[in-house]
């Protein structure tokens, strides 16, 4: 049998003779295409130019001309040029012509085996060649890509291969120019490997830089979207697998679970698509209608999701168009860069402007004209921006500005070779990609510009770093943004310098941040409430930072002063002993840990007191020992001084300021603290973190609009509370709503009692400050009032139809159990049945075992035992109530009526409470719809965003404290109870709360530490000290007195009680009932005057409620049956 005719024959007639190809054989002996075909090299780039230098004896200039006639030969040993670069630097290439011959190899005059050399070289360079070669490389792409149609195989896997390799070196920065020349690739009328080839190094980009290529989605969605529907199935198969890739470089997690039904079937014909058929458009809309948005919506997503939006909104289905208008309204809501934006608006608007005047759906009108204002304001912010700050991200600027600052940096230099006219073509670019990413850091334009610029200085990096400084500062000033104060500025040990993005909740809250920390500093965190600056805090706790020194490196620890309920029993000295975290960095001793305990000035009776007893001030006292014994090197404290007397926070300032060892990073709302202990501030600023010298005060010098930090005079947010309505028989703000006479409280297992022999009073005008040390008892004494426990001896009496707003102390304990509910829906929860479900949980309503326990045993010896409470009517002296029996029917014949006070006795003093407290409730029934319940949390500074879409896991803390005060407002109180109402609120939103107070038509009694809040508002004063309580009239409320018994006007009352902070806030209401509040009447009922009256109003009252609650009902069927 004749052997087969070996494949390389006839190509070896193709090859060029060239003169040199001799002398190249007898230096390293030609390869033939057989041969090459047989095995790669095994030898590197380096060994072979090492080889090369050693047959050439040493010299350069030779081995690089056997570089050239390996070129021209055809051998693969060409890879020796990317060492060559890798020794001698990329200008040597240059210098020895080495360049231009690769250009001409991998050209299309070239033959086969020129080529294949040609890309190994490529390939080679590419890896050995560092951040200097791509200026050179990256132009030759085009010519790579045409190499993937070469008709020999082997040219065609070399030309793959080399385009990996530049891929997989590219700095992510060169994406966008990386990415305009591989569409270029793709476009009709190449050949169909080329393309499929671009296609594929496409997606390979997208792998490889997937945020910047996340900027380039623009331009990429439309063209491979053109190429998933090719005729040739590997360019459509290419393009899906490409878009895939695309799509996931977006980042937003609400759009990933809809990616395969985004992009294409070819691949994998189950799935749908709406890009590669249209026809699938009204099914996907319907799964992402049925998707909440609530992570930003940035160029990348919008790129994916614009296309579908106007092919869903050229539809002629009213529903698929209604759908369309609400998922663009709700998208603008979330675009927090409104330049990004802006290329899309042009498609939208149109289609919406149809929509909004031609639809013959009414509703589907208003839907779309709603879309349309949401587009036209953010169409509105993009050209306020633009007029504000301008641009810098126009490549033609930013090589202009380069060039300028280049040559003011070395005069000298020639910057008019194509050698430098590609390098500064390449940098241009990055600082382009840099601009778009928002990236300010000096020290990333610097990394990032210089590896390039030295190309054009003969490798002097001086004149490079002063151009990339300069360029930094041009595009700085361009954009308006902030200064960057990132040089060094003290001698003081650097302890971080780390560049990072942070997201939390599916809202990115830091992209790109730089957070440079430095020992012996104390940084003062600021930002709004849900900016991140406790996520930023646990985030680093929990070595979740990018660039962040491990703890090994760095011990930074988390100080908080929440005790874990299952070790709350625990002896202080054991707490700490059996901490696995101290062990785990330190391994301290009892003695150890007992020496470093009465340090902080914990006494041996302390040492041995269960931590869940201690104050809010020992807790963090007991949290700084645990951090001592770690020996941290930076100490993050969220809200230290919250639940703190004043004693205690100057002991906290006095221990931070003289530890210079320790540097700290401080979350607090307490301007006070802050400008004490701050060394420096860290400020949130358009998703950045932006470095200040100086503390609080010297912030606010520089940023006059952020002195909301320091006055809450200057807020601008305000909260608005709902009136409190009607109160049977309370004529006036002086007369008595509750009170509290002569009672004893003694916590369980204490050996002292709490509180003894407390006697106080509210009424509708009073502006209450508990105040006291903490465990004095002024929880304790709110507890009581709110009806949270009941006392020991001693009566609490409420109106009956009173209703009461309690916030405590601890406020997330309202919401920690429906975390995965957003704001809205927590409040439709709590009130779905007309009723508060938390007063069910009050000490006051709820039955103990016990009482369940004897009541159970009533019942089965066959006493009469009371079912429940059926109504309530007005008699001579007290209320009646109509009792309904168990065992008996509801009827007038077997119903009884009793008096309030006989039913007391008789034991259903709590079941009495329920009743009137529910029928207060019942009396101020308000519709849960969605309007009134958005509407109400906006007057609380929960915008719609947060309110309808977020989870209240993802709030910040100040979020949470404004859903649970305005769920705790939504039945119109009349008594507001806020124990330490200033915690984790931000300056602007206390601002906002003592606004709302200070407007409030009820009584209004707080625990507050914050003097500042405090004695703006609070003209009453509860002194808790030892058990006992001692009331007295704030300074505030003596000026009032004063300029009332002066005969003063309203104006000159509200001017003498007006504080140096909050002048404005103090309500001529509570003034002049504060005034009169000593020789006022005790207000109580005159029932026997109002009997009749009553009795008519509650008729009239509870028929407008039955009524009212007969429509709401029908509302829901008619909406249930229609839906």
């Amino acid at each position: 049998m004749t052997a087969p005719k070996p494949v390389s024959a006839g190509i070896k007639l193709l090859v060029r003779k060239a003169p040199a190809a001799a002398a190249a054989t007898a230096a390293v002996g030609r390869l033939s295409l057989d041969e090459k075909k047989a095995a790669a090299p095994a030898k590197g780039p380096s060994e072979l130019f090492a080889e090369l230098l050693e047959v050439s004896g040493g010299d350069v200039g030779a081995a690089a001309a056997r570089i050239k006639e390996l070129l021209a030969a055809g051998s693969r040993d060409a890879a020796a040029l990317g060492g060559l670069a890798l020794r001698e630097g990329v200008p040597a290439l240059h210098t020895y012509g080495l360049m231009q011959a690769l250009q001409r190899a991998v050209g299309e005059d070239a033959l086969p085996v020129e080529r294949e050399a040609g890309l190994v070289a490529y390939a080679a360079l590419a890896r050995e060649g560092g951040r200097l070669a791509e200026p050179f490389l990256l132009p030759m792409l085009p010519a790579v890509l045409a190499c993937h149609a070469d008709k020999v195989k082997a040219v065609r896997e070399a030309a793959a291969a080399a385009g990996a390799a530049l891929i997989a070196a590219l700095n992510p920065h060169a994406a966008k120019a990386a990415t305009g020349l591989l569409l270029a690739g793709t476009e009709q009328g190449l050949k169909w490997q080329a393309r499929a080839g671009a296609l594929v190094l496409l997606g390979q980009l997208a792998k490889r830089a997937p945020a910047e290529f996340a900027h380039c989605m623009v331009a990429v969605v439309p063209r491979v979207s053109e190429c998933m529907v090719d005729i040739r199935q590997e360019v459509a198969a290419a393009a899906t697998e490409a878009m895939l890739a695309a799509c996931a470089t977006t980042g937003n997690r609400d759009l990933e679970p809809h990616i395969p039904a985004l992009t294409s079937c070819i691949a994998r014909p189950a799935e749908t698509s709406c890009i590669a058929r249209p026809a699938e458009v009204p099914d996907v809309i319907a799964k992402l209608s049925a998707t909440t948005f609530v992570q930003a919506m940035e160029d990348g997503t919008l790129a994916v999701m614009v296309p579908l939006m106007v092919r869903a909104l050229r539809e002629r289905s009213t529903v698929v168009n209604r759908r369309a208008s609400v998922i663009i309204e709700n998208m603008c809501k979330l675009v927090q860069d409104p330049a990004e934006a802006a290329p899309f608006l042009p498609q939208l608007a149109p289609l919406l402007e149809r929509v909004a005047n031609e639809a013959a759906d009414p509703e589907l009108r208003e839907v779309g004209a709603r879309a349309r204002g949401a587009l036209e304001r953010v169409k509105e912010a993009a050209e306020q921006q633009e007029a504000e700050v301008g641009h810098a991200a126009d490549l033609a600027e930013v090589s202009a500005a380069l060039r300028q600052e280049a040559t003011a940096a070395a005069p000298s230099a020639n910057l008019f070779s194509p050698e430098a006219g590609a390098i500064l073509a390449h940098a241009a670019a990055v600082g382009e990609s840099l601009i778009r990413a928002k990236l300010h850091a000096t020290r990333t334009w610097e990394n990032q510009l210089v590896p390039y610029l030295v190309g054009l200085f003969a490798g002097d990096k001086n004149p490079a770093v002063v151009a990339s400084h300069a360029l930094h500062r041009w595009a700085l000033r361009h954009m308006g943004e902030p200064p960057v104060e990132d040089e060094d500025d003290g001698e003081e040990e650097e302890l971080c310098n780390c560049e990072f993005s942070l997201g939390y909740g599916g809202r990115i809250l830091l992209n790109n941040a730089t957070l440079r920390l430095k020992r012996g500093r104390r940084y003062g965190l600021c930002g709004a409430n849900g900016a991140g600056k406790s996520t930023l805090m646990r985030a680093i706790a929990n070595g979740k930072v990018d660039g962040f020194p491990p703890k090994e490196q760095l011990r930074t620890v988390y100080v908080e002063h929440d005790i874990d309920a299952s070790e709350s029993s625990t002896g202080v000295v054991d707490f700490v002993v059996a901490d696995k975290v101290v062990q785990e960095a330190t391994k301290p001793s009892r003695e150890q840990v007992i020496e470093v305990l009465a340090s902080v000035g914990f006494t041996p009776q302390l040492q041995s007191t269960p931590v869940g007893s201690l104050s809010g001030g020992w807790k963090m006292k007991l949290a700084l020992a645990r951090a001592m014994l770690m020996r941290a090197d930076i100490l993050l404290l969220d809200e230290p001084t919250n639940h703190l007397d004043v004693a205690n926070v100057a002991w906290l300032e006095n221990y931070l300021v003289n530890r210079p060892e320790i540097s700290s990073m401080i979350v607090s709302h307490d301007s006070g603290f802050l400008d004490n202990v701050c060394t420096d501030i860290i400020h949130y600023e358009n998703r950045k973190l932006v470095h200040y010298r100086g503390n609080l005060s010297e912030f606010v010098k520089v940023k006059p609009e952020a002195k909301t930090y320091y006055e809450l005079s200057a807020a601008t947010l305000r909260f608005k509370f709902p009136e409190p309505g009607f109160l049977d028989g309370i004529k006036g703000k002086t007369q008595a709503i509750a009170k509290v006479t002569n009672v004893s409280f003694t916590w369980p297992g204490a050996a002292k009692q709490q509180l003894t022999d407390v006697t106080c009073r509210v009424s509708l005008g009073s502006r209450v400050a508990v105040l006291g040390a903490n465990g004095a008892g002024k929880s304790t004494l709110i507890k009581l009032l709110t009806g949270e426990t009941v006392p020991d001896d001693g009566t609490v009496w409420k109106h009956p139809n009173l209703r009461l707003a309690y916030v405590a102390q601890h406020a997330f304990h309202h919401v920690e159990q429906h975390l995965e509910l957003t704001p809205s829906q927590y409040l439709w929860w709590r009130y779905e049945d007309g009723d508060d479900k938390e007063l069910a949980e009050k000490a006051t309503v709820k039955l103990t075992a016990e009482e369940q326990a004897i009541r159970a045993e009533a019942i089965a010896s066959g006493k009469r035992v009371v079912d429940y409470l059926n109504s309530r009517r007005m008699a001579r002296k007290e209320y009646e109530y109509e009792i309904v029996w168990v065992g008996q029917p509801n009827n007038v014949r077997n119903n009884t009526w009793k008096g309030r006070a006989e039913l007391a006795e008789m034991g259903y003093a709590k079941m009495v409470t329920d009743f009137d407290a529910k029928l207060a409730n019942f009396r101020n029934y308000r519709p849960l719809s969605k309007e009134a319940v958005l509407g109400h949390l906006a007057d609380f500074g929960l915008e719609e965003d947060i309110a309808a879409h977020n989870a209240i896991r993802g709030l910040s803390g100040g979020q949470k404290v404004k859903l649970v005060l305005a769920a705790a407002m939504w039945n119109n109180p009349h008594m507001l109870v806020l124990d330490e109402p200033t915690n984790y609120l931000d300056r602007e939103s206390l601002g906002a709360l003592a606004t709302g107070i200070a407007e409030y038509g009820g009584a209004v009694v707080m625990i507050s530490h914050n003097s500042e809040f405090t004695s703006a508002l609070c003209h009453e004063e509860w002194h808790v000290a030892d058990g006992r309580l001692t009331i007295k009239t704030s300074a505030a409320g003596q000026a009032a007195a004063a300029a009332a018994a002066a005969g003063a006007s309203p104006a000159g009352m509200h001017a003498a009680a007006s504080t140096a902070s909050l002048a404005s806030l103090a309500t001529v209401s509570s003034v002049a009932s504060l005034a009169s509040l000593g020789g006022s009447d005790d207000g109580e009922l005159d029932e026997e005057a109002l009997k009749a009256k009553q009795a008519k109003r509650e008729e009239k009252l509870r028929a407008a409620a039955e009524k009212a609650a007969k429509r709401e009902a029908a509302k829901k069927l008619k909406f249930a049956r229609r839906h």
